[in-house]
């Protein structure tokens, strides 16, 4: 960026930096989400809940259908490149 653009552009500087915010919070937000180890928790204290008897199997394959389904997600985002 040359001095000229660089002074033409200066009014636009807040906005860039509020999108340059905006953008760091939603990478943080997304690698919070797709972090796979609370999900690797879950499907273990949700083992444990089966074996202490707090849940019954019926329970235990729906919740852990659903952790699966998610972890599988979170595998596929992080194979794909990014754009």
């Amino acid at each position: 960026m040359g001095l000229l653009t660089g002074i033409l552009t200066l009014p636009l500087a807040p906005v860039r930096a509020t999108l340059w915010a905006a953008e760091q919070l939603r990478y943080a937000a997304e690698a919070e989400y797709y972090d796979p180890a609370p999900v690797r928790r879950a499907l273990t204290e949700l083992e444990r809940a089966l074996l202490e008897g707090r849940i019954d199997e019926d329970e235990y394959d729906r919740r852990e259908d659903e952790l699966l389904d998610q972890l599988d997600e979170i595998t596929a985002r992080r194979r794909a490149p990014r754009p």
